[in-house]
């Protein structure tokens, strides 16, 4: 065998290994069926975020969510389901409140990971009482949103910079609590120390440092819309990959004040399948 055949058979192992590891990266992620009664979704799980992807498979294979309802759906933004309270529920109830007992560790995978049109996320509780953004343990969203411009994009641009460096300061603040609780009584060294605290706040959050979309986050935004305004603050741990249409029918019901629709929309059933 000469070399020229030699090589050209090394050449196609090659590209058959590599076939075969991309096959694998390709379906390496999980993707979830949910069946409701406007039509049929279809979710792939990020294994970026693997203690809401094996929460989210738990809770599928033990059929958490069927009979569950979308509870809040509110047009051109999102719609929200995950309530067990919700099932069998009257239509005047109001929902929301329900989940499994627990809560899931923030793991907020930004900028990879956005409220693009489709983003799969985990509802929280807010900031106030839970600094540290963890997910409701069965509460999700999935995001309609709408278009933004460049100019809107900017304007977000500047409040995710203020509320990461707000994000910072808190976290510096809370890690030296204890020291400065013991100059309280020390008005002069109390503010020096928090001036400490601002200015390397500052430091870490300026020039290079400010967050910036992409261009081709930029052109999701622009061309398929979203919920900018909500990227870095809650867990994306998936994404819509059928069913756009179906998001948008239910995205469309009528509400009641409480943003539950008028007539129910019923996850009827959840599974794990092949993509």
């Amino acid at each position: 065998m000469n070399k020229r055949i030699i090589k050209y058979c090394l050449l196609i192992l090659i590209l058959n290994l590599m076939s075969v590891t991309s096959a694998k990266e390709k379906t390496s992620n999980t993707f979830v069926k949910i069946e409701t009664n406007y039509g049929t979704l279809k979710v792939m799980l990020y294994d970026e975020t693997p203690l809401h992807r094996d929460n989210f498979i738990k809770l599928v294979n033990e059929h958490f969510f069927d009979s569950v309802l979308f509870h809040r759906v509110i047009p051109n933004f999102m719609i929200q389901a995950g309530d067990p309270d919700s099932k069998r529920a009257l239509p005047d109830a109001h929902l929301g409140a329900g989940g499994v007992g627990y809560t899931i560790p923030a793991e907020i995978v930004f900028p990879k990971y956005y409220h693009k049109r489709g983003a799969l996320a985990a509802a929280r509780t807010g900031d106030f009482v839970n600094p540290n953004r963890e997910s409701s343990g069965s509460q999700f969203y999935i995001v309609e949103g709408h278009s933004y411009s460049d100019e809107d994009l900017d304007a977000l641009e500047h409040t995710l910079n203020s509320s990461l460096q707000q994000a910072l300061f808190n976290r510096l603040f809370s890690e030296r609590k204890t020291q400065l609780k013991a100059m309280e009584l020390d008005s002069v060294e109390y503010n020096a120390r928090l001036r400490e605290i601002y200015n390397e706040v500052k430091k870490e959050t300026t020039g290079t440092s400010l967050f910036r979309y992409t261009d081709s986050q930029r052109r999701e935004y622009k061309m398929f819309g979203g919920a900018p305004h909500l990227d870095s603050q809650y867990t994306v741990f998936g994404e819509l990959v059928e069913g756009f249409s179906v998001l948008e029918a239910i995205s469309k019901v009528e509400t009641n004040a409480d943003d539950r629709p008028l007539t129910d929309v019923v996850i009827i059933s959840m599974k794990i399948v092949k993509k």
